[in-house]
């Protein structure tokens, strides 16, 4: 008997092909033009207990608004009575930090082909009064075609007309620009431009500009620029990312430099985006009535949940805060690992990390609260 496929409006849904704190991702195929899309799927129960209404509402709207060949396209937003369910762009070719963990360095042609098809993202976002806040290797995808596709806009920032500097410290320490640590408003284009001169130096180099086993060592080499290319990099490569790594965010080189730069405009083809209409109905549809029906459970959140700390107010706990797990030596790449806050006592948390290390076949041992 054949099994029955579960469909979520026109799209038949798949394999799970990804899961976070608050979303699964979900491999789908429209069924009309039989397109491959990744539906992230989202219980609106969750969402409210987090109050992370209006994070993702903007997260939505501005992949909305960015339409661009090199930015993961949002398709449109569906829900049901519990769930809200983001049809995104399927990008199969995993992330450019992946590539770079399995490959070290790259040659330096193909690094100026993913920092063009950055560039033209970002300033596409500019134009639009979007600035990423949170540009990373991680949050570059690679699509069958070997394209760059900038991903993960929950950082991000839409200034509205007229308004000033941005305030918010957020981004990750490795890739946040100078002006961002010092606490007195920043110019969001050009943190993105600092954020995309790291970029571009990780790829070149297989290793971070800026990296050190302690916040504050680390920021005082950001704040002061303070850092030394390899002998590979040609002259050409190395006077643009001077430049762009430049401490001072009034003499650092804009979008335009950047574009005029011998260097980057070696076999430059630029993507023109399309002008379609933007329309935000189905995501103002989806939103406006989560509060009307889920009532009683943002009562509930209101009693507390997890804590929510980004990377900065983590740090401000404590001004020796010991980077050496993060980093690796040896390797000279920044490490993956996955950090959680709980309310559970730490015997609970052992104990169900126990559990689920037996239930994988492996031999646990446990003392002094090290597993």
């Amino acid at each position: 008997m054949r099994k029955k496929t579960r469909t979520v409006g026109k799209y038949e849904v798949g394999r799970t092909i990804g899961q976070g704190t608050f979303a699964k991702v979900k491999f789908a195929r429209n069924s009309v033009t039989g397109e491959s899309v990744a539906l992230k799927v989202l219980p609106k129960a969750t969402i409210l207990k987090h109050r992370m209404v209006d994070q993702i509402k903007r997260e939505i709207s501005i992949m909305k608004i960015v339409r661009h060949p090199n930015i993961v396209r949002l398709h449109e937003v569906l829900a049901s009575r519990t769930k809200i369910y983001i049809i995104l762009e399927f990008i199969s070719g995993g992330e450019l930090f992946d590539k770079i963990v399995h490959c070290g360095r790259l040659p330096e042609n193909e690094c100026r082909r993913y920092f063009q098809q950055l560039i033209d993202a970002v300033a596409h976002c500019h134009s639009k009064g979007v600035y990423h806040r949170d540009l990373k290797p991680e949050n570059l995808l690679l699509d069958s075609y070997g394209d760059l596709k900038v991903s993960d806009f929950g950082l991000s920032a839409l200034l509205q007309q007229g308004a000033g500097l941005l305030h918010t410290t957020c981004g990750t320490p490795n890739y946040v620009a100078p002006e961002v640590l010092s606490y007195q408003g920043y110019d969001g284009a050009a943190a993105d431009i600092w954020s995309c001169g790291v970029i571009l130096f990780f790829i070149m180099a297989g290793y971070l500009p800026f990296y050190e086993i302690d916040i504050p060592t680390l920021y005082k080499k950001i704040s002061a620029g303070q850092f030394s290319s390899p002998f590979w990099f040609s002259p050409e490569a190395n006077s643009l990312i001077k430049k762009i790594l430049d401490p001072n965010p009034k003499t650092r080189i804009q979008i335009e430099g950047i574009k005029k730069h011998p260097w980057f405009k070696k076999n430059y083809l630029p993507v023109k985006p399309s002008d379609e209409e933007v329309n935000l109905d189905d995501v103002r549809a989806v939103f406006d009535d989560i509060e009307d029906q889920y009532v009683s459970e943002q009562s509930v959140a209101k009693e507390g949940g997890p804590l929510m700390m980004n990377a900065f107010e983590m740090i401000t706990l404590s001004q020796g805060l010991n980077l050496s797990s993060l980093f690796d030596r040896q390797q000279d790449y920044v490490k993956r690992q996955t950090r959680f806050v709980s309310r559970k006592p730490p015997r609970d948390i052992i104990s169900s990390v126990e559990a689920v290390a037996e239930s994988m076949g492996l031999k646990v041992h446990t003392r002094n609260y090290k597993v």
